[in-house]
């Protein structure tokens, strides 16, 4: 079996340090805020899992498509020899790719979390030996230091996450992409797409209320990681959809005047009756849009794929 490389990059307690900065910096102020990476404990990772299989939920559904129909054509446009994966998680939709790509030597995968690495590494491995894995954990976020690899280099970044970025940060974020790449690379962007604000507020907001649940995940990681004397019960799960801006937003709204105290930070966070706190932006994309976006950030669209129903898209793009 070839070599499985484990590389860290970010410091044992780069978590814990930007749990607490985020939380210190999103509770006080107006309105109250947190990122969506605070969903993803071991107790919202399967929440989030359910999720993708709830009939309302279509984006992992419509990527996955793609990919099945598209993944020849991927790899013979790209011809990758190493694929990186941003935000790798489980890799399982990765597989698609992996078994398309003839010439693949090297794969990549960047996550946060060693046991999501190290789970999917050894999945990955039984069913590709001869496949040299070297993972990172690394915030990909922060332009992360790739390893020496045999090109060209395919950068993955699925699941339409990229929409969890407010625009300047993703403008950021795409800068670093394409400091990555060197000519002849490749970026893979999966993004949701503009549809109608029903179908789309139905996916953030299902029946059978795990939405809900996993939206108040976040208060049980600040009960637990924080000692914050958070009830979740206290707050209703709310998604919207803002015309304006073109993006989902999940909330948690107060259901009377509370305060939460979290000792941890040595800090009270009052909040009124119908105050909410912002915990996630899912925003939701046009071609043109993702064209000029991948321009700024100095790379040029080269192909667009979408599944059937047009609800979800996968583009490639390289250096310009």
């Amino acid at each position: 079996m070839s070599p499985f490389l484990l590389t860290r990059t970010l410091p044992e307690d780069a978590t814990t340090a930007a749990l607490r900065a985020d939380v210190l910096h999103g509770l006080t102020r107006t309105p109250k805020t947190l990122p969506p990476k605070w969903f993803y404990d071991t107790r919202g990772s399967e929440l989030f899992e359910e999720i993708t299989r709830l009939p309302e939920y279509y984006p992992t559904r419509a990527e996955r498509e793609i990919l099945a129909e598209r993944a020849p054509e991927i790899a013979a446009a790209t011809g990758a020899r190493t694929l990186v994966e941003l935000g790798s998680g489980s890799s399982e939709k990765t597989r698609f790719l992996l078994d398309a790509l003839p010439s693949l030597h090297s794969y990549v995968p960047v996550d946060v979390s060693e046991s999501a690495l190290n789970g999917a590494a050894e999945a990955l491995l039984a069913d590709h030996p001869d496949l040299n894995v070297h993972a990172l954990i690394a915030d990909f976020t922060h332009g992360p230091t790739l390893p020496v690899t045999p090109g060209p280099r395919l950068v993955a970044f699925l699941g339409g996450t990229i929409g969890n970025l407010l625009p300047d940060e993703r403008a950021l974020f795409l800068r670093s992409v394409r400091a990555m790449l060197d000519p002849g690379d490749f970026l893979l962007l999966g993004t949701d797409l503009v549809k109608d604000e029903a179908v789309l507020v139905r996916a953030y907001d299902d029946a059978a209320g795990v939405t809900a649940e996993f939206n108040k995940n976040v208060l049980a990681v600040l009960a637990r990681e924080l000692g914050a004397d958070v009830d979740p019960g206290d707050f209703d799960h709310v998604a919207r959809w803002d015309r304006d801006n073109e993006w989902i937003e999940m909330r948690l709204r107060a259901r009377s005047a509370l305060t939460v105290k979290i000792p941890e930070l040595d800090l009270v966070v009052p909040f009124e009756q119908g105050e909410e706190l912002r915990t996630e932006v899912s925003a939701k994309f046009r071609q043109d849009g993702v064209r000029t976006e991948l321009a700024a950030a100095g790379m040029d669209l080269t192909h667009w794929w979408t599944d059937g129903e047009g609800r979800f898209a996968l583009s490639l793009a390289t250096a310009s």
